[in-house]
């Protein structure tokens, strides 16, 4: 009975220690060349006169430091074909203005793209802007990499109302990104044969480890949690450091010797408990990168990551 009741109390000292079974996967978004090496310009080519001036000669500059992904050379060279630009000439200003904004996009420096269009007069074209759809791509992947949920949601609405198959891949991108494998099951059910989401939620069921198993195990057998996750030093390490901290703290207590024994059940007690809940999180870690390997090809093949739903260049 009492090693019952044992059993009992390390089983809910273990819970008080239980780490969430939900992933939080880290997909980020990706800019291939390939992709954009097939896209054209959503913008007509200067022509002859307009490429001689001086703010055609930055311009045409700033394209081809841009179409070789020379980020930070293309947005100082935008930048300065604008300052040349002739204050009246609208179009070409929202040419180059949605060019700097692709640059810091691509670059992964979302707020700075943010800023860039907040501070531009892109805010005021619709759909009869050539890249309006590319535009409202760009914005609501910088509004989640910000985690602005509020204008995140208002250019999802503008998507779904001008482009509402663009706006479901957006949904179910997102989904995957973010590991809501809930959601990304709702979207699975709506396929009439076994889809690519099948097979990444079976393949995910099929290999993941379980947090609370994970757990358990370290609590029964010190050492135990890791070894189920195939971290087979971790877990011989977990072992030895317990079975050296018990036998200490047991021949310390046989010999009378108190204060030490306190000290040293007081160090077990961190390594055991500690140890039950880094076995948790190294499940979940696992679970995580089982995840993002198989996630990230599916974006992949089925073009859902935003870069790969973009129809132009610059």
């Amino acid at each position: 009975m009492n090693r019952i009741g044992l059993l009992l109390l390390l089983l809910l000292c273990s819970a008080c220690y239980r780490v969430s079974d939900r992933i939080d996967p880290r997909i980020s978004n990706q800019v291939f060349d390939q992709h954009f090496a097939h896209l054209s310009s959503a913008f007509a080519p200067l022509s002859s006169e307009e490429a001689r001036t001086d703010w055609g000669k930055e311009y045409t500059i700033a394209r081809g430091f841009a179409e070789e992904l020379d980020l930070y050379r293309a947005v100082s060279t935008y930048k300065r074909a604008l300052f040349l630009l002739p204050k009246d000439d609208l179009a070409h200003r929202l040419e180059i203005q949605h060019d700097i904004l692709l640059c810091f996009f691509l670059g992964k420096k979302y707020d700075e793209a943010i800023e860039a269009f907040e501070k531009s007069d892109l805010a005021n074209v619709d759909k009869t802007f050539p890249p309006y759809h590319d535009l409202l791509l760009v914005l609501y992947e910088c509004y989640r990499e910000m985690n602005n949920p509020e204008k995140q949601t208002c250019i999802h609405e503008l998507i779904t109302k001008s482009y509402p198959d663009t706006a479901e891949k957006v949904t179910l991108s997102r989904a995957i990104r973010e590991g809501d494998l809930f959601e990304v099951a709702c979207f699975a059910e709506g396929f009439q044969n076994i889809s690519y989401l099948d097979n990444l939620l079976t393949h995910y069921d099929t290999h993941k480890k379980s947090v609370a198993t994970a757990q358990t195990l370290n609590a029964l057998i010190p050492g135990a949690g890791y070894l189920y996750i195939g971290q087979k030093k971790s877990a011989l390490t977990a072992f030895l450091l317990n079975g050296l901290f018990i036998t200490a703290a047991v021949q310390f207590f046989l010999h009378d010797h108190l204060a030490a024994g306190l000290i040293t059940t007081g160090f077990e007690t961190g390594w055991y408990f500690g140890g039950i809940y880094g076995a948790g999180e190294e499940a979940k870690y696992y679970n995580e990168r089982l995840y993002e390997r198989s996630a990230s090809t599916v974006l992949n093949e089925h073009n859902l990551f935003p870069t790969l739903m973009m129809k132009y260049e610059f």
